[in-house]
């Protein structure tokens, strides 16, 4: 297992959309391993396999230092299925650094996809879960979480954005 980099914007790899997982080899095995270890490396609530320059559609989450009830959860190729409802909430993103916005999602989602162990998986999501695993899916479709905002606040965000990287 490793600590893997954690790509930012404006990184090309982000906005790539991801390739469908046709067989779990030992290679797919290590690099969910390596997630997993970044994501709690960050402080983390989730990650894709994107954000650390792998283009394909796997995701990680845990959200039980926040939820109770929620443990690891490993997804391959996830859809979401149906949504019911809306609500707002902050996001941040561990690929663009130090950056909140308040983000229209779907409130309840139905989501499938496959376990570590390529076996059909369904799970009804509600909360911060249903947030995150939307955030990460998007991830795998070249979607960031700015991407939701408004023309103008996504203008004004990329500016300022990109002004803070080149003063770094």
């Amino acid at each position: 297992m490793a600590v893997r980099e954690i790509k930012k914007f404006p990184d090309e790899v982000l906005r790539q959309k991801s390739i469908p997982i046709e067989d779990y080899t030992s290679e797919t095995d290590s690099l969910i391993q390596d997630m997993i270890e970044t994501m709690y490396c960050a402080s983390g609530i989730g990650l894709a396999a994107p954000q650390v320059a792998e283009p394909m559609r796997i995701i990680v989450i845990d959200t039980s230092w926040k939820e109770d009830g929620n443990p690891l959860l490993v997804l391959i190729n996830p859809e979401i299925i149906e949504g019911s409802g809306y609500t707002d909430s902050e996001e941040g993103c561990l690929s663009v650094p130090q950056y909140l916005a308040t983000v229209k999602r779907t409130a309840n989602i139905l989501v499938r996809g496959y376990d570590r162990n390529m076996k059909p998986i369904e799970i009804q999501c509600d909360g911060l879960l249903a947030r995150v695993v939307q955030h990460e899916i998007d991830h795998l479709n070249g979607i960031l979480f700015f991407d939701h905002l408004s023309l103008i606040k996504r203008e004004f965000f990329k500016k300022r954005y990109l002004k803070s990287l080149s003063k770094q």
